[in-house]
């Protein structure tokens, strides 16, 4: 199926600002927001709920059929911690946001994590965790990698990415 409009993956560790990035980039652009957490509860795409780490235990096939419709359909913004599930062919572009560890801190502590789940994302954060997955599953050409720390960062990737889309859309 062609699309007329690209789809387009926000990941990043927790915190790092991928939702308000996809809400403004919705605005902007009229790509639909995904937001992943919510439609996993929404549509029953879960083995349930981990009380350890205070999230819901995500089952991937049910989550891509729920979905496959809809997202090959083009004018997504899909807005998850995890990118590797998502096929290739359904996908033009992948931002890994990046924070610095004192502010992802900052922006855990203020959300209430358990130590252990703090613990847990900041050592994602540190180790590239989710940038090794997306340049491991998907072109280096569609991969781009953004800071997250200050506000400014947000309006300047949000006119990079809109201006990304306006390209892709003359070219595709």
């Amino acid at each position: 199926m062609v699309r007329s409009q690209p789809n387009i993956i926000i990941t990043g560790t927790p915190g790092v600002g991928k939702t308000s990035h996809c809400d403004l980039l919705a605005q902007a652009t009229g790509l639909k927001h995904l937001l992943i957490n919510h439609l996993v509860k929404e549509r029953g795409c879960h083995n349930g709920y981990d009380e350890e780490f205070q999230s819901w235990v995500v089952d991937e096939d049910k989550l891509l059929d729920a979905i496959e419709d809809e997202v090959k359909q083009g004018g997504y913004i899909i807005d998850w911690h995890a990118c590797d599930l998502f096929p290739q062919s359904w996908i033009d572009l992948v931002v890994v946001l990046r924070t610095e560890s004192n502010h992802l801190y900052d922006r855990l502590k203020a959300r209430g994590y358990t130590e252990l789940k703090l613990q847990e994302n900041l050592d994602s954060e540190i180790m590239e965790v989710l940038l090794s997955e997306a340049r491991e599953s998907y072109d280096e050409e569609i991969v781009v990698e953004l800071p997250s720390n200050e506000d400014g960062d947000m309006e300047e990737n949000i006119e990079r990415i809109e201006t990304w889309v306006q390209n892709w859309k003359q070219n595709n």
